[in-house]
Formats: C-alpha cells, structure tokens, sequence
C-alpha cells in the first residue's frame, strides 16, 4: 500500500511546464563542436504531450523496489581543500574509501581567493563500463557546499535503471535526503524532449575509434539561485533544482569536481570505471572530461588550469590532467578510468 501510494503521487502522465527565465552571466562558449550534438527525444503514440506540458517516465513498482536496493549516496564529509604543485597537478594517492565508493576525480586547486562557485560544466566521452548486481560505474560533475551535493553525469546502474544502459542520471542530496532523476518531488523538469534517464545506447564511444560526448552543466541563476541542469552545445534548460528545497546551496558552491566514481558491495570485485582501462593521455582511447568551465560568484564562466586530482586505489583506477593542442585549439583534458580489480 506505500508503494501504490507513492506510485499515485509520483505518475503525472503530463506536467504543467514552469514558465520560468532564469538569469545567467554569458556562459563560456565551447571552442569545439561536440560529436554527440543530438539529443534522443521521446514520443507518446498520440503524437506528445499536450502544449505547454512535459512528458515525466512512469514510475513503475519494480523501480521503488529496485531504489529500496540502492546503496547509502557518496558521503559529503571529505577534505575538499588541497594545494597544487608547481606544475599544476599534485596527485593524491589515495583518501578514505566511504561505503564502497571509489573515484578517480579533478578539483580546482584551492584557492582562498575563489571560494564560491555558481557553476560548473565539461564535455563527457560516453562509455559503457560493465557492472553487475548492485554495483554502478558513472562519470559526473558534482558540486557541493557541505551537506547540499548536486550531480549530473553518465551512468550504468542497475540497480536504479532495471538494465544495464549508458543512461543520464541526476541527483541531489541535502543533509539526510537525496533522491535521482524524479523518484521523488524535487527536481522541476521544464523541457519536453529529454528524458531524466535517457539512453545513450546508441551514442556511445569505441575506444580507438570514433568518440562520442555530451555536454553537461549545473549553472545558478543569478537572479532567485535555483540550480539549473543545462545540456548540449546549445545550453538547453532541462529544469532546475529549486533553492528552497536546499540548505547551503541555498548560496554558492564551495566545491566542485569532475571524474569517475564506482561502487561495488562488500566482498564484490571493483567494477570498471570509464574505458575500462587506465588512461594514459590519448583522447581516442580514455575516458575524458574536457573544456571543464566553472563559474564564479558574478557568474563568469573561468577556465580551469590547475587542479588537484585525486584516486582511491592506483591499482585500479588512475586520472591525468592535460592541456592538448587540436588544430589551432588548446583543449582541457581531465582523462580517468581503470579496469578495476578482478578479485575482491
């Protein structure tokens, strides 16, 4: 009976879109066209939603039994204040694995002087790891200010997707709640073609061979501070998470990172994150977020050059951090993966 009740408030067949024009400095443009520049768009048999309303995925009974099998989200408590070296990476070797969590991820050199974020983005390379059971592998940008964490990123998961599809996924976290995509109230979706877990099945990169890549940001309207999901080279406005279901991103963000991030159950071997293998500074074979972009407390979009990168376990996964020159482009290049381990 809980689940038929949550059922029943969750299902909207079509949901009044929100009229909103969120206010955003001019965002850093990309130098690049992105080789996944079209977006898989969803239709019902009676020729879509009605004007004015977006189609949101029937939650189904196997899905809320499915979530109750989820794993407690990524902790919010580690150190997110580390200082760089000369050359402009320090690599960390390792930091306190939480809950079966393991990362391979890029964050800006602390800086005391930029302490304040309304934004982040990059361009993702899609790839389609294997997992089984409960575990997950995914590549995201995560900004975060305490307890309040909000992510965009791919993901394989079956837990969450019932299958084991490259997939979208968002997700919020604030104090003890969190929640994806829309399996519960939160995220306010307002765009009528894009499905919060849509496949990229049939967009996805061979390595060594051709790349595919999605656009990804979280940016905060500078004018009411709701966060808003942005995708493709175009900067489509997806929805946006509202400020007052939040608490310290009710402001600004105080960290952000990009990279990789597996989970696997105790006493499971570490699945592959990325490729699947380790990377070593070739776009055509890693893993790879590039063009990373934050934005700052004006909301101006600013390049990162100097980063701290950090791994749980080198025997498993790695991150490099490059600058490579394409043509007359010099392109930021955050390249994470590994097979994992085969043996628990």
């Amino acid at each position: 009976m809980e689940l038929e009740k949550r059922l029943k408030l969750l299902n909207k067949p079509a949901v009044k879109t929100v009229k909103m024009k969120p206010t955003f400095a001019e965002i850093k443009q990309n130098s690049y066209g992105s080789t996944t520049n079209r977006l898989p768009t969803i239709w019902s048999k009676d020729g879509g939603c009605p004007s004015g309303t977006v189609p949101i995925k029937r939650i189904t009974k196997d899905d809320l039994i499915r979530q109750r099998n989820m794993p407690p989200p990524e902790p919010a408590n580690f150190d997110d204040k580390f200082v760089g070296s000369n050359n402009n990476i320090e690599q960390k070797g390792s930091y306190y694995p939480f809950y079966g969590y393991k990362r391979a991820i890029a964050t800006p050199q602390y800086d005391p002087k930029f302490t304040k974020f309304s934004g982040a983005g990059m361009a993702t390379s899609l790839y389609n790891p294997h997992v089984e059971g409960q575990q997950h592998s995914a590549c995201r940008i995560k900004i975060q200010n305490g307890s309040d964490i909000l992510q965009v990123g791919w993901r394989v998961d079956p837990t969450l997707y019932g299958d084991n599809n490259t997939r979208l996924y968002l997700h919020y976290q604030t104090g003890e709640k969190h929640c994806f995509n829309t399996l519960c109230p939160g995220f306010v979706y307002v765009h009528t073609d894009i499905p919060l877990d849509m496949s990229f099945e049939d967009n996805l990169s061979q390595r060594g061979g051709s790349t595919r890549e999605v656009d990804l940001y979280i940016y905060r309207d500078t004018g009411i501070g709701n966060w808003w999901l942005l995708l493709g080279p175009d900067y489509t406005q997806v929805g946006f998470w509202p400020h007052d279901i939040l608490n310290e991103l009710k402001g600004f963000a105080t960290n952000v990172d990009w990279g990789g991030v597996i989970y696997n159950p105790p006493g499971l071997p570490e699945p592959p994150m990325g490729s699947s293998f380790f990377p070593f500074g070739n776009s055509s074979f890693d893993a790879y977020c590039r063009n990373i972009v934050v934005s700052n407390e004006d909301g101006d979009s600013v390049g990162v050059y100097n980063i701290v990168a950090l791994t749980e376990n080198k025997f498993a996964y790695d991150i490099q951090f490059e600058g490579l020159t394409e043509g007359s482009n010099t392109f930021t290049y955050v390249f994470y993966g590994g097979p994992g381990i085969s043996d628990p």
